[in-house]
């Protein structure tokens, strides 16, 4: 294959490589799956590969200086672009945003205007950053840019980027690795005193994803229905006040625990006040789970087999978990809402970008 594709992956070296890195390797993984993999390079930083990122096995291309810098440098300079890339990729606003070969393609995915949309998700030199890269993609009328959530298109037009420059993706779930056993999942919710059902939240504890909301929602809900069981909160600390009064906190586990935990949850939560995407709810469904989901996370906007709520509203979501409950849970449902996001696959996020790049 004669083309070259140089995509970006600083994120992977941030203490929490976040979604935009679960979006790099997904699209890494779909270009394989086409056989693009031959031409796949990585745009990386200086400094010591993190781990998740040589489990990719993706060829790096290093640039001289450190992360931090080099996203500073990158609006400016093609730090660590291959001099043959035919297509150069920013999988975020970071960059880069120029480089490769004479004629190649540049692009960029631009997956979220959060921090306009909710005042806890961004510093105000967050915000500076963001608004100074928004205006950058805006006046750079050769750049491609990738859209991976539903109405953010429409939001970019409005902005003033011509809609030919526009192409909304599908981002995707992995399926690399098998969901543990019922009983692993079993032993280590017991070791964790947790015996019985349990409702599920996956994500970053910070103040935008709501969990002081989902924690009274959820203690209303139990009152009313026992088997909603203990709320059980898996993923890392994010930055802000967030307490988790009552609920068991796991923290971070292995991706296997992480999707058996899913399959067994007697309902799986995920209320932000404002969200990007949203993958935890997708990957619920994926594995067939009952989903309560607020109305901003657009992973599942216009798709069958969640429940919807109002983050605002605490009885909503204590109705929405007692609701799901109710839902059917045999194998027909499940295959159900399994098929809601069975078009949310890498390989056709791999599809939509080769269609963005021709």
């Amino acid at each position: 294959m004669s083309s070259r594709v140089a995509l970006s992956v600083d994120q992977f070296y941030r203490p929490q490589p976040g979604g935009i890195a679960t979006y790099a390797a997904g699209l890494v993984r779909g270009l394989r799956e086409l056989e693009w993999g031959d031409g796949l390079v990585g745009v990386a930083p200086r400094g010591e590969v993190p781990t998740a990122l040589t489990a990719l096995s993706l060829r790096l291309s290093r640039a001289p200086v450190s992360s931090r810098l080099l996203v500073r440098l990158w609006p400016y300079w093609p730090l660590g672009v291959p001099r043959d890339a035919t297509v150069v990729h920013a999988t975020s606003m970071a960059g880069p945003f120029a480089g490769g070969a004479g004629g190649s393609r540049h692009s960029v995915a631009v997956h979220d205007l959060l921090w306009r949309d909710e005042a806890t998700s961004s510093t105000p030199a967050g915000v500076r950053f963001h608004e100074r890269r928004l205006a950058l993609i805006r006046h750079r009328h050769d750049l491609v840019v990738f859209t991976s959530s539903p109405g953010l298109t429409a939001r970019l037009a409005a902005e003033g980027i011509d809609e030919a420059r526009l192409h909304p993706v599908r981002l995707g779930v992995d399926d690399e690795v098998a969901p543990a056993p019922a009983a692993r999942v079993r032993a280590a919710l017991v070791e964790a005193g947790v015996d019985g059902p349990y409702t599920l939240y996956v994500g970053t504890r910070e103040p935008r994803k709501n969990l002081d909301r989902l924690v009274a929602a959820h203690r209303l809900a139990r009152a009313r229905a026992d088997d909603v069981g203990p709320l059980v909160m898996v993923g890392p600390l994010g930055w802000g006040d967030v307490g988790s009064d009552d609920a068991v906190v796991l923290g971070t586990v292995a991706r296997s625990l992480l999707l058996g935990l899913y399959r067994e949850a007697a309902v799986c939560a995920y209320v932000p006040l404002a969200e990007g995407w949203g993958l935890p709810p997708v990957e619920a469904l994926h594995l067939g789970s009952r989903v309560v989901v607020s109305t901003p996370t657009p992973s599942v906007s216009g798709r069958d087999g969640a429940i919807t709520v109002d983050p605002h509203d605490v009885e909503a979501i204590a109705e929405g978990l007692v609701r799901a409950l109710a839902l059917p849970d045999d194998d027909v449902a499940r295959a159900r809402r399994r098929a809601a996001v069975a078009d949310l696959t890498w390989r056709n996020c791999a599809l939509d970008h080769l269609a963005g790049w021709s």
